[in-house]
C-alpha cells in the first residue's frame, strides 16, 4: 500500500479508530509489573544481569544468586535470551532526544549502555535500543567521535547486517548547515527503504519532516500551503508507514502533525493524534505538551 493510500486511514473515522487500537498494545503492555533483566540460559535457568560478569568468552556469575555459584562460569553461547521489564529511562531518553535535548537524554541512556553491554548480542536486549539513542544524542551535539565509537560497537552487536544503519542516520544528522535542504532531506530518505528495519525508518522520517519545517520559506499564501502539507505527510510518515517502528517516535510526529491538522480545520483527526500519542508516550516529557495541545483544541 503506498502512502497515499495509507493517507486514506485519517479520513475514515472507522480505519483510524483501528489504526488507534493498534496503538493501545504498547501501551497496555506497560500495565504488567517491572521485572529485573535477567539472562536466561538454553536450560531455562535465569540470573540476574548484576550478578554476571562477561570474562572472555563466559559469563561468570560475580555475586550470589538463587541456583547459582559465584565462579561458576558458562560458554557465552549458552545465554538464549534476555528476560526483564524494559528500563523507562530508554523511552524517555529518546522523548528528550526529539524534543532536542540531547545532553539530557544522555544522561539517562549512559548508565545503561555501560551497565548491559555484556548483554548486546543476546537476544531480545535492551542495550541495543540505548546504545541507538545515544548514538542520534551524540550526533545531535555534533559529537562525532563518539558517534563512530558507539557506531562500532552497535555494528559489532548486530554483524549479519554490516554497518548498522543508525550509524548513517549519525551522519545524515551531522551534516552541515550549509548542505542543501534538499540533499540533507534525501540522506534521511534512504533510510526509508523497504529492506530496513522499522525502527531506522520512523526515526528517519521525523528527522526528516522536523528538518523541512525548520526549512520553510513562505514566499505566498499558496506556496506556504503546500509546503505545510509536505510537512504534514512527512510527520505522518512515521506512524502511518511504520507504526512498529518505536512508539515514543510515532508520538513524538503524531503531536507535530496535529497542529498541522488544526490549521486545516480537522480538529477530530487532531485530538485523535494527540490521544493516541498520549497512550503511546506515557511517562515521558512529550505528555505535558500533548495536553496542553488537546486542551486547546477542545
Amino acid at each position: 500500500m503506498n502512502f497515499s493510500n495509507r493517507m486514506t486511514l485519517f479520513k475514515t473515522p472507522l480505519r483510524f479508530a483501528g489504526f488507534l487500537f493498534s496503538a493501545l498494545l504498547p501501551a497496555i503492555g506497560q500495565l504488567a509489573a517491572a521485572e529485573p533483566i535477567n539472562i536466561v540460559f538454553q536450560n531455562g535457568r535465569s540470573v540476574p544481569l548484576n550478578a554476571v560478569a562477561l570474562q572472555g568468552d563466559k559469563l561468570t556469575i560475580i555475586a550470589a544468586a538463587p541456583g547459582f555459584n559465584v565462579g561458576q562460569a558458562f560458554p557465552f553461547a549458552s545465554a538464549d535470551h534476555i528476560y526483564g521489564t524494559k528500563p523507562p529511562e530508554i523511552n524517555q531518553a529518546v522523548a528528550l532526544i526529539l524534543t532536542d535535548k540531547p545532553a539530557d537524554a544522555l544522561k539517562l541512556v549512559e548508565p545503561i549502555v555501560a551497565e548491559q553491554r555484556i548483554t548486546a548480542k543476546i537476544p531480545g536486549n535492551f542495550w541495543l535500543e540505548a546504545a541507538r539513542a545515544s548514538l542520534i544524542a551524540y550526533a545531535l551535539t555534533g559529537n562525532n567521535a563518539k558517534c563512530v565509537e558507539i557506531g562500532k560497537a552497535v555494528s559489532d552487536a548486530t554483524p549479519a547486517q554490516g554497518i548498522d544503519p543508525f550509524v548513517s542516520l549519525g551522519k545524515a544528522i551531522m551534516l552541515p548547515e550549509t548542505t542543501p535542504v534538499s540533499d540533507r532531506a534525501l540522506a534521511f530518505s534512504d533510510l526509508t527503504t523497504d529492506n530496513l528495519a522499522s525502527d531506522i525508518c520512523a526515526y528517519a522520517s521525523f528527522f526528516r519532516a522536523r528538518l523541512l519545517k525548520s526549512a520553510k520559506r513562505n514566499s505566498d499564501a499558496a506556496q506556504a500551503s503546500k509546503q505545510d502539507a509536505e510537512v504534514l505527510e512527512a510527520f505522518l510518515t512515521a506512524p502511518c508507514a511504520y507504526p512498529a517502528g518505536c512508539m515514543i517516535v510515532n508520538a513524538a510526529s503524531e503531536i507535530q502533525a496535529s497542529s498541522y491538522l488544526v490549521t486545516l480545520g480537522r480538529r477530530e483527526e487532531a485530538v485523535a493524534l494527540l490521544n493516541s500519542a498520549i497512550r503511546q508516550a506515557a511517562g515521558t516529557v512529550l505528555i505535558p505538551d500533548a495536553n496542553k495541545r488537546l486542551e486547546s483544541i477542545k
